[in-house]
């Protein structure tokens, strides 16, 4: 199986990596965690016009997908800006909406593409919260086979993540569709959500390192940089094993997730078609989730999805403690770009599929 990345999508990451470079994340970020999605919104635009959110949506509904190879350089590159937002539920309501079909299909997936609208979710067997549904257009959840789009926001849990605010949606809402397409449609939602979730974990991962080992460059102690001590050579080289170990499994997903949309009858929604594995079209209907390790669904991508969540949380927090230990006492204050992206490894690691659950759905094949 090949894993590299053709040159359009090196070019396509490197593109959203200058677009994020200049547009000052850790302003946006104060700025989103205090309440202001003005600037969250703005960046959230420009990240739509360079075609990031349209990787979920099918062409039928304004989309250019479901790609999920593209789907990964994107969101490692969000992961590693820190990017706020319910990123990774906006891409897999792309994924449960093209399922669904429909009036809500039509209503809500051109919006998602363009970046008009912000979309949170929950899922049943992922736990109650949609992340970040203060700044939503939209709340959707599901409950069996029924897809219902949420009255209210609800009220607000405690996060570790002050960027990533937690909402109990409201009850009730009436149904907007339901079926047993809905059920199909969540289970690949919940691959998505993972999915996605996964790349952010590998790129805030990869962002803790280079800050560390720049900060060890420069750091003396007993008139040496502290990079140079074997210890601190080991705890790094150990943090970077870990995220490299990780992009392949991430990848090996993305190719599994696309060879699976392609199979004839595998699409969802009136949006489906056929692609190559390796940029993929249609949808991943079918797959199973990773939240609560259900044996339903085409087992390949579930698990896929699984082994690349798990490594790539695990890695990616692993990065958030050796930062931490390594930045010493500067490592806790808020002032600190990095104190952003330290408090945000830990929910990406638990968030839509915990390791333990990850473990269970990979064993489960």
């Amino acid at each position: 199986m090949r894993f590299l990345l053709t040159d359009e999508q090196r070019e396509f990451g490197r593109s959203l990596d200058a677009l994020l470079g200049a547009a000052d994340t850790p302003a946006v970020l104060r700025a989103w965690a205090a309440g202001d999605h003005g600037p969250g919104r703005a960046l959230w635009g420009r990240l739509a016009d360079a075609g990031v959110f349209a990787l979920a949506v099918p062409e039928a509904y304004g989309g250019v997908g479901p790609l999920p190879v593209e789907a990964a350089v994107a969101c490692v590159e969000l992961g590693r800006h820190a990017v706020p937002g319910p990123v990774a539920e906006t891409l897999a309501a792309g994924v449960l909406l093209a399922g669904a079909g429909g009036p809500v299909a039509e209503e809500w997936l051109p919006g998602i593409a363009s970046g008009a609208a912000v979309v949170s979710l929950t899922l049943e067997g992922y736990g109650p919260y949609a992340p970040d549904a203060d700044a939503a257009d939209a709340v959707f959840t599901v409950t069996g086979d029924e897809l219902r789009l949420a009255p209210g926001p609800g009220e607000p849990s405690a996060s570790a993540d002050p960027a990533r605010r937690l909402f109990r949606p409201e009850p009730g809402g009436a149904p907007v569709a339901k079926g047993p397409a809905i059920r199909a449609a969540a289970r690949a939602a919940g691959d998505t959500a993972a999915f996605a979730t996964a790349a952010l974990a590998l790129g805030c991962g990869e962002e803790l390192l280079r800050a560390t080992v720049a900060y060890v460059k420069q750091r003396t102690q007993f008139g040496v940089p502290v990079g140079s001590l074997q210890a601190v050579k080991h705890r790094l080289a150990d943090t970077l094993l870990g995220l490299e170990f990780a992009r392949p499994l991430l990848y090996g997903a993305a190719v599994e997730l696309a060879s699976e949309v392609s199979r004839p009858g595998a699409g969802a929604g009136a949006g489906s078609a056929e692609g190559s594995p390796g940029t993929g079209a249609g949808s991943a209907e079918g797959s199973p989730g990773t939240g609560a390790g259900s044996a339903e669904g085409s087992s390949g991508a579930g698990a896929a999805v699984a082994a690349a969540k798990v490594a790539a949380g695990e890695a990616g927090y692993a990065a958030a403690r050796t930062a931490l230990q390594l930045h010493g006492a500067i490592g806790y204050t808020e002032e600190l770009d990095l104190a952003w992206w330290l408090r945000r490894a830990r929910p990406l690691r638990d968030v839509w599929g915990t390791p333990s659950a990850c473990r269970a759905r990979v064993l489960a094949g």
